[in-house]
């Protein structure tokens, strides 16, 4: 089954970081370039172990998944439970850290892992897959790095996750 990983380092606390990273609506379509839109399913208003997610992606594709785990404000896991026709398993795991020597930075590491059906097309299909599933996770880390540092996000925090105690570093002016 492959496996894709991105990482980066924001200069946010690791609850800042944790809730720019479970941002809905507006402020979630402000830095995740991968979706057309994304919500919560079944009548849930936030995230949990056990709740599914409904997102459609910038391209139309449809995925219904379900959090696995969900651990403020170190770790969060999910797996398709419903999804397009060429994925029969898709997963995916977001791990936050506190930067050694820096509090008030955190490194984010996105591992997914996925397999392709039909299994005849598999291996074809997973070596093409994980170039393009990079690349996409590669887009939507650099993005998660945007929105942790703009002020619209910021600002629709969930105050539980760590809204109001953002301890981040302005990006420097442009000349």
């Amino acid at each position: 089954m492959p496996v894709v990983e991105s990482r980066c380092v924001v200069p946010v606390d690791l609850h800042v970081a944790f809730a720019v990273s479970q941002t809905q609506g507006e402020a979630r379509k402000r830095w995740d370039p991968f979706i057309r839109g994304q919500y919560l399913v079944g009548g849930a208003t936030r995230a949990a172990k056990g709740v599914r997610t409904f997102t459609v992606q910038r391209f139309g594709f449809r995925m219904e998944s379900e959090y696995v785990s969900y651990n403020p404000p170190t770790n969060v896991g999910m797996k398709m439970t419903k999804g397009s026709w060429f994925f029969a398993r898709m997963g995916g795991g977001w791990r936050f850290s506190e930067v050694d020597g820096d509090p008030s930075s955190t490194e984010a590491v996105w591992r997914y892992n996925f397999s392709c059906k039909p299994a005849w097309l598999a291996p074809l299909a997973e070596r093409i897959g994980a170039v393009l599933l990079q690349r996409d996770i590669d887009r939507r880390i650099r993005g998660f790095a945007r929105g942790c540092v703009d002020p619209f996000v910021l600002a629709h925090l969930d105050p539980d996750l760590g809204g109001g105690h953002a301890t981040h570093t302005a990006p420097p002016a442009r000349p």
